[in-house]
């Protein structure tokens, strides 16, 4: 049955991922319908505004709540021997759910775009969201190489690969912005 529980929990941070992805393309994407004439703005934001709330009510927060839920379902299930590592020296379970903490405080502050956006409140620009989606993808690849190298995780290459990284995508998102103002 563990099997099972595992698969669930997997599938619903991939679904809880993936609105988080698209749903600062669409806030992005709303974003700059701010800057076009009108009647294009005003149609496009109607338009945006049903995309944003279909996605983030209806499928990135059910996710959000379900792998919540199946976390604690997985870890403490009895076929699972998590505990095998404890005493061992290694911490990435500890290092792991420090960084799903911090994912949690990153979809926290996308539902305050999300409803700052929903009062026609842009604080935001197209430039910063384009870094602040970025993040996500720090954490999938933190937490993703952190529960696969488990027992052999090192300190000091899994912080220079990260940081390396970050620097490779900023990089790209640099590269973008002069492709597109080019």
């Amino acid at each position: 049955m563990y099997d099972y529980w595992k698969g669930l929990h997997i599938i619903f941070i991939v679904t809880w991922f993936a609105g988080m992805f698209y749903i600062v393309r669409l806030f992005i994407y709303n974003r700059e319908a701010q800057d076009k004439a009108e009647p294009e703005r005003s149609i496009l934001q109607r338009q945006f505004a049903i995309m944003i709330k279909r996605l983030w009510l209806g499928i990135t927060w059910p996710s959000a709540i379900l792998t919540l839920m199946l976390g604690p379902v997985v870890l403490f299930h009895p076929d699972r021997q998590w505990y095998q590592s404890i005493g061992k020296g290694t911490h990435w379970l500890d290092i792991k759910l420090a960084f799903v903490l911090g994912l949690y405080a990153y979809f926290f502050s996308l539902h305050r775009i999300y409803k700052q956006q929903r009062a026609g409140v842009f604080t935001w620009s197209a430039q910063k969201l384009r870094v602040w989606n970025e993040v996500a993808t720090i954490f999938l690849v933190a937490i993703v190489l952190v529960v696969t190298t488990k027992g052999t995780f090192s300190w000091l290459w899994g912080l220079l690969g990260l940081f390396g990284f970050i620097v490779v995508l900023m990089s790209a998102v640099r590269i973008y912005k002069g492709i597109r103002k080019g």
